[in-house]
Parts: C-alpha cells; structure tokens; sequence
C-alpha cells in the first residue's frame, strides 16, 4: 500500500547513530512514499524530536525549520574534539579547576542573549559549494563567517565535574556543539559536547513523537494516523 496521499507532519524520536538522512529513508521504506523530507538535522550523536515532512507538507518545511529549538545536553570539560562532540578526535586535554557553582553559571550566562557563533569545521555549511566536514576530512580549516544567534532560556541542570548537563532554547542555526566548546574556551579548560537530546521544536514536543525502534514495528496504516495534518501543524505553529 502506498501512501503519497498523505500531507503533513510525522513527529520522531531519532535513536543514536544514525543520521537525519537515515530516518528519511526508514519513512520512506514504512510508508512507500516518495515526497519525505526533515526539518533541522540531528547529528549521529544526538537523539531527540525530528520532525519529517511529507507530501505537501515539505514546502512548509523552511517554516518548520526556523522554529526555536529545545535541547537537553551533558558537556565534558578538560578535552576538545574536532568536531567539538565526542564522536571527533581529540584535539587537546588539560586539567579541570574545581569550579564553583557561580564561575559556571557566569560562563553560561555571557553566551544568552544575542551573540555571534562560529559554525564548526564538521558541519554541512557549505564553502565555495563544498561542505565543511568534506574539507574538514581532509585535514583542511576555512574561516567561517560567525552567524547571529540568540538564546532565549538556558539551565544548568546538574555538575559533576568534568561532566555538566544543561538544557537551551535556542534560535535556528544554532550549534550545541559549540556552545559547549565556546564556554569550555570560557572556563579555561576546553570543553565539547558528550549527548545531547532535542526536546522541543517550536511548539512541538518529543513526548508526542514515535520512537524510531516503534516505527519499524507498528503497521504503515497506524503510522498514517499519527500523521499531522497542514491545517493542524499550523494552528500549532499559531499562524
């Protein structure tokens, strides 16, 4: 049975290790639909809400994608990676300070607000028509234009040291990755990002999303009903 019927948006849990790219694919197979796409990339390392566009729902999906984000993560200070989380190749390791409470919450205040960020080596910017992990790969670094983002909400969760988790409402574009290896460069002893977790995307929340490992399970008819439909999404959305 196909399902190109079908318009809206489908709500995912993304398991670890595989790429936004691969969840396309698995809906693709589940559902026997041609037109998938997926607003705002999850690396391999990370889990969390996805939210995938189907049908007439993909010429919403820049929409989709300019929504703030949520995220819950643990940073590991004391060691920077290449690729700033720790699927990368370690960079350099130095001794962590017994930091205080207020000494990390300073640090995660000076980047709330607006601020300017450097997207990593290990991303999929493009220069000169090449995406940075490609160059990256080649042992290759560019100078990347700093992008404007905002954080409108940030918590520090719980500290044991060298591991710190945290939870951010963040603007588009913006790199988890980095805010723990900028307030890793704040402390003075490096940091980079050890899991992270999408929670929330605009008002869409991961506790109303099916679960990877469900999805491969359960028949393509009740996968259709899980389906939002447009007019649904956008009364979410409050447009």
């Amino acid at each position: 049975m196909r399902f190109d019927h079908l318009d809206g948006v489908l709500l995912l849990d993304k398991e670890p290790g595989m790429t936004s790219h691969d969840v396309v694919a698995i809906v693709r197979r589940c559902l026997n639909i041609k037109k998938v796409g997926h607003c705002g990339t999850l690396d391999p390392l990370a889990t969390g809400l996805l939210l995938v566009v189907l049908g007439r729902g993909t010429k919403i999906q820049d929409l989709l994608m300019a929504e703030d984000k949520e995220y819950e993560g643990t940073m590991r200070l004391g060691v920077t990676t290449d690729s700033q989380d720790s699927d990368g190749e370690i960079v350099e390791t130095k001794a962590v300070p017994d930091l205080t409470p207020e000494q990390i919450e300073m640090a995660f205040r000076y980047f709330h607000g607006d601020f300017y960020q450097t997207p990593p080596m290990v991303s999929a910017i493009k220069k000169d028509g090449v995406p940075l992990y490609k160059l990256a790969r080649q042992g290759k670094v560019v100078e990347r234009e700093p992008r404007f983002v905002h954080v409108f909400a940030h918590e520090v969760t719980g500290v044991r040291l060298p591991e710190i988790d945290f939870r951010v409402v963040c603007s588009k574009g913006f790199y988890v990755r980095t805010y723990a290896y900028d307030i890793g460069e704040l402390l003075r002893c490096g940091a980079h990002l050890n899991s992270l977790r999408r929670t929330k995307s605009g008002r869409f929340s991961v506790s109303d999303a099916i679960r990877i490992s469900e999805l491969r399970t359960i028949p393509p008819e009740d996968i259709a009903k899980r389906v939002l439909d447009l007019p649904t999404v956008s009364r979410l959305r409050g447009a």
